[in-house]
């Protein structure tokens, strides 16, 4: 079985996603790879793109904000957005890509891609089925002008938005949000501090800066700095973001309980090692959490799609939120030093949230080749 992941470079967790489902094919002998679509009209166009968002998410998501609000009153299942249009520019350049790859199936972490499988799906361009792998717990604008096959949502909860969207039930399968195995896959919690470099005997918190920022991370590394006044320990994981690293490190020079990360493949491991994460709501990296079952203190989100990941995870019990640091902090030690409270959130989201989506995933599209076969 061969599957096209096609993706879009506006984040990281549209990847993730992708990358655990390309994972889990390839462990079992099929053929799964990963395409940003973007880049098929040159890396160029693929930075212009992926740049241009994550800037206006980073540095004016106020402007986000707005664009997304004025989204969702103009998204219609009846009609095409200049979104939509936009896209369509790449159909040529993704149907000459699949007509030379051959895939099976194409699979789809992005809006962007599935505007453009749609497009070619209506000029009857295209033959192969397509799955929406969405990652986020709303439906966001512009999904219900789509037209593919099938759409794997993260919860039961949000097959009543996607209908009342104008797409049909028989379309929508609650799978979950795909998550590397690593994530399935607890490690007892002193042996994952001493595995992580860290003191196996004291409290650590985790502060998850995402691909897209934290906000003032400099600052709310300090405040909790200085709110640890038991030897507990901080570990930031800054990713890619090599000018944050670099300040951080400079900040915590010589501080030895304080251990600031660049980009590792092991943040599964980090999790395990420690006893609370402080992470913005992204889709992805609140649903790895919830995986792995750390208790979750939400930070102030971006604006849109976001807010409503906090209000699901909320609603469930599986974080706490605050929109200020000092309240954050204070959520993060309550849950450390409380441990009927970390306990219950924990019980929390072993109940709301499916480890194995990946798995139950892949399940279902060697089922869908086999009924096309």
């Amino acid at each position: 079985m061969r599957i096209l992941i096609l993706s879009c470079n506006t984040g990281e967790g549209h990847n993730m996603a992708g990358k655990a489902l390309m994972e889990e094919l390839n462990s079992r002998g099929h053929k799964a790879w990963m395409q940003d679509m973007m880049l098929l009209a040159g890396n160029r166009t693929s930075r212009m793109v992926g740049g241009g968002y994550v800037g206006l998410v980073k540095h004016m998501p106020g402007a986000f904000h707005l664009l997304y609000k004025a989204g969702e009153k103009v998204s219609s299942s009846k009609h095409k957005s200049p979104v939509y249009y936009a896209n369509t520019l790449l159909a040529g350049k993704v149907e000459n890509y699949i007509d030379r790859q051959r895939p099976d199936v194409i699979v789809t972490t992005h809006l962007f891609p599935a505007e453009t499988l749609t497009c070619l799906k209506r000029r009857g361009r295209l033959l192969q089925k397509t799955v929406v792998l969405t990652t986020d717990y709303t439906c966001i604008p512009f999904w219900e002008e789509t037209e593919c096959d099938f759409y794997i949502l993260p919860q039961k909860a949000m097959i009543e938005e996607y209908v009342q969207k104008g797409i049909a039930a028989e379309k929508l399968l609650p799978f979950g949000i795909p998550v590397s195995r690593a994530f399935t896959l607890p490690k007892e919690k002193r042996q994952a501090r001493i595995d992580c470099g860290l003191n196996p005997e004291v409290p650590a918190y985790l502060i998850m800066s995402g691909s897209m920022g934290f906000g003032s991370i400099n600052v709310f590394a300090e405040l909790l700095f200085r709110q640890c006044k038991k030897g507990e320990q901080i570990v930031i994981i800054c990713g890619h973001n090599k000018s944050m690293e670099k300040t951080l490190k400079k900040q915590f020079g010589g501080r030895s309980r304080v251990h600031v990360i660049g980009f590792t493949d092991r943040v599964s491991d980090y999790m395990d090692a420690c006893d609370v994460i402080f992470t913005k709501p992204g889709g992805l990296s609140s649903t790895e959490a919830a995986v792995k079952k750390i208790p979750i203190v939400h930070t102030a989100p971006i604006p849109g799609c976001e807010t409503k990941n906090l209000r699901f995870f909320k609603a469930c019990g599986m974080s706490l939120a605050s929109k200020k640091m000092e309240e954050q902090i204070a959520f993060g030690k309550k849950l450390v030093d409380d441990g009927e409270m970390a306990r219950q959130m924990r019980e929390a989201q072993e109940k709301h949230m499916p480890p194995f989506a990946a798995s139950h995933l892949a399940d279902f599209l060697e089922q869908l080749c086999q009924k096309q076969e």
